[in-house]
């Protein structure tokens, strides 16, 4: 590689992603000296399509489900042109979800084939991450994680044991068919039930495995 990978973490909530996401933040610090740059799923830097966002995701319905998926289309791209692309040439890109969670959501909340919302988020997007790491745990317990988290906010409608565990069912079968969703990247699944430094050395384990640490010179291999 010529330049920093762009690392996708993804789980349901209380799989640990934050804590991953630190974690690699801190060795890439410690290991490399070069700061990663993180990113969310959603950040709200396509102005336009700003109040589709927040409608779409928290007040779903049939009728502003395509707005809500042409928004996410168009803040994608924006995330990738403005921040991700031009940030890989100098360090790495850690994105708190990204493509799967956003296919799982469609699927769950509206129905939609997770091929038929890949195909509109990836259209235009032409970036694709060099890892997506997909923590996984069964929902019960995912869901024990989360509500032990203090000030954590939670949405009746969605954060509920059948609807996580229907999530959960999404992102196998996605993961289980990486020829269909390219644009995921190679996906590497990580047993979130392991100790938060298992999960770290495992992360870590499969970027090495796939090519994507710089050399300790200070330059992308």
């Amino acid at each position: 590689m010529n330049r920093y990978p762009f690392i996708v973490v993804e789980g349901l909530d209380g799989t640990g992603k934050t804590t991953l996401r630190k974690g690699l933040f801190r060795l890439y610090e410690g290991l490399y000296r070069v700061t990663p740059l993180a990113v969310l799923t959603t950040n709200f830097l396509a102005p336009d399509v700003a109040a589709d966002l927040v409608v779409g995701k928290y007040q779903p319905t049939p009728d502003n489900q395509d707005r809500y998926l042409a928004a996410l289309a168009a803040d994608k791209q924006a995330t990738a042109h403005q921040l991700i692309g031009p940030s890989l040439p100098v360090r790495p890109v850690i994105a708190d979800r990204w493509l799967l969670s956003e296919l799982a959501f469609f699927a769950v909340k509206h129905t939609r084939p997770p091929k038929d919302t890949y195909a509109a988020l990836t259209e235009h997007l032409g970036l694709v991450p060099d890892l997506t790491l997909v923590l996984d745990i069964t929902p019960e317990a995912a869901m024990a994680r989360a509500a032990a988290r203090a000030g954590d906010a939670t949405r009746p409608d969605w954060d509920v044991l059948a609807i996580q565990a229907k999530v959960r069912d999404v992102y196998q079968s996605v993961t289980d068919a990486p020829a269909a969703f390219p644009a995921l990247g190679p996906v590497a699944r990580i047993n979130a039930a392991q100790d938060r430094a298992a999960v770290l050395r495992t992360a870590w384990q499969a970027i090495e495995e796939y090519g994507l640490l710089p050399d300790l010179g200070g330059t992308s291999t």
